[in-house]
């Protein structure tokens, strides 16, 4: 099969990979990758195939194709480092859209209703101004947490300052980690 991306290093990116190669740990990633791409340079010494790449350096010949691709599209850098990972958006509901939701879940239904379905829930937080939007999914998620055993009982106007104490407190005890100790039989 021809291979779409091929490996042609410049003088500089020769030094700069034997360079990466001295200054570090010979198992480390980016020195496989290294190694790889100078024994995949049609302009180096080895030329090698991918199969002896693939047996001498442990590398997949997908792994192999994509880090060829990587140094062909964009650079030697990104190719030997890997490209950064994404920086997942920020908690869009917080303790305070938690404890509002569960004390709504808590209190009476609506007129006309048994009892309150996830999309229920979701339409009120939405029309009460709470949040902008929110699903149902989103709903069943935050009632799954350990704050759902609430959610059983109904709460009256008065309770409301404990219930918001008690997710934040819920939310700090389960971000430490507890100090239990094992006892041996």
């Amino acid at each position: 099969m021809a291979k779409k991306y091929r490996v042609q290093l410049k003088a500089e990116e020769r030094a700069q990979s034997g360079q990466l190669i001295e200054s570090r740990d010979s198992k480390s990633r980016q020195v496989k990758r290294a190694y790889a791409l100078l024994a995949a340079d049609e302009n180096g010494d080895k030329k090698w195939t991918d199969q002896q790449i693939k047996q001498t350096y442990g590398l997949s010949i997908a792994g192999l194709e994509r880090l060829r691709e990587r140094l062909v599209t964009q650079d030697l850098n990104t190719a030997l480092m890997g490209k950064k990972r994404e920086v997942f958006p920020e908690k869009l509901f917080t303790g305070e859209v938690e404890a509002k939701l569960i004390a709504l879940r808590c209190s009476k239904c609506p007129e006309g209703y048994n009892r309150r379905t996830l999309q229920l829930l979701a339409d009120q937080m939405v029309s009460l101004g709470y949040v902008e939007h929110m699903s149902d999914e989103s709903v069943r998620v935050m009632l799954k947490k350990p704050t759902q055993a609430l959610a059983n009982q109904e709460l009256g106007d008065s309770q409301w300052p404990m219930l918001l104490s008690y997710v934040k407190w819920n939310r700090y005890s389960m971000s430490t980690p507890s100090h239990t100790s094992r006892t041996t039989r």
